[in-house]
């Protein structure tokens, strides 16, 4: 691992610190700094020249803010000769916007993969993107990981008896699928509308819930009113309670307040592809850490990334020796 480089800009360090231990690599250092107009700059503080150089920066709030410093990292990393740059972004925020819903709007998704490869990335790792189409917009290689083994793993071993995966919406119903038979439980869907940002309506379950504990699954929670409007559906067909499981916890706005205290939800469970917000001691994170730090190491070495996903998408088996074994220094596992 000597000729690999990771560096982590401010939007998770903690991430990058649990892979580099995974790896056994120290984490680089890096400068970030913010000038009197609010321009920013970005420095790394090791040799890049000739290295395979990673950069972990998930899209996370304040978004912008975490844009323009992978970019500037990126470039940095460029301009010293890196002879492979690699952007590991876990949660790529504006795969959101992935198609034209509306007269003149902008495809964001589109854009950023562009600015990204731009600013020199040769390739990016990413993770359970909103929808798959966004896999498309870029022009430099995407190596795509799905947390559903992981997510799995956290169920495996508990009594799933009267119990059925559910999907927010339609969109969701092939991820929840593949997870519903990880576990080896049926699958339903609600049929979602979405009217703001933060409004849904549910107008239906897709499936027979009725007397059943549900596993919701979706790959994001930002506000949480789509699981609480999922949720009201849910009584009303017959579920006792739900547990609510996705790859990427935002939990922005009034989400804490309106998942922690639901009568209805029995544990809420993420990974920590972005990070945790700190008054929830109750919700439970997954490490996605040992699957990146595998995954860089593959890449690094020309191997293949798709046995991580035997089993998976298409049994979450890494291979006997795999960094999986190795236990982090510190994060939640």
């Amino acid at each position: 691992m000597r000729e690999i480089v990771v560096f982590s800009g401010s939007a998770h360090p903690a991430l990058a610190e649990r892979v580099c231990a995974h790896l056994g690599v120290p984490l680089s250092e890096t400068r970030i700094s913010r000038f009197s107009n609010d321009c920013l700059q970005a420095q790394l503080l090791a040799n890049c020249r000739q290295r395979d150089v990673y950069i972990v920066q998930p899209l996370v709030p304040p978004t912008q803010d975490s844009l323009m410093e992978l970019l500037l990292m990126i470039d940095a990393a460029r301009g010293a000769s890196a002879s492979q740059i690699t952007a590991v972004i876990p949660h790529y925020a504006y795969a959101r916007s992935d198609k034209k819903d509306a007269s003149r709007i902008s495809l964001g998704g589109r854009l950023v993969a562009d600015l990204i490869a731009t600013a020199g990335a040769t390739r990016v790792l990413t993770m359970n993107l909103h929808a798959p189409q966004v896999h498309g917009f870029f022009s430099v290689t995407v190596d795509h990981l799905t947390a559903l083994g992981v997510l799995a793993d956290h169920f495996r071993g508990t009594d799933l008896s009267d119990t059925i995966v559910v999907s927010p919406d339609l969109g969701n119903a092939k991820d929840a699928t593949q997870f519903s038979r990880l576990l080896g439980l049926p699958v339903a869907a609600g049929s979602k509308r979405r009217l703001a940002d933060d409004r849904v309506v549910i107008d239906s379950i897709v499936g027979d819930v009725e007397g059943r504990r549900a596993i919701i699954l979706d790959d994001e929670i930002a506000t949480g009113g789509s699981i609480i409007e999922l949720l009201d559906r849910l009584r009303d067909a017959g579920v006792t309670e739900a547990a609510v499981v996705c790859t990427h916890g935002l939990f922005a706005g009034k989400a804490v307040e309106r998942l922690a205290n639901h009568p209805m939800i029995t544990q809420v469970v993420t990974t920590d592809t972005v990070p945790a917000p700190a008054n929830w001691p109750a919700l439970q994170v997954r490490s996605i850490a040992g699957l990146i730090a595998e995954a860089i190491a593959r890449i690094h070495d020309g191997e293949s990334i798709s046995i991580l996903f035997d089993g998976v998408d298409p049994t979450h088996a890494p291979p006997q020796g795999s960094l999986f074994d190795v236990a982090p220094s510190g994060g939640t596992a």
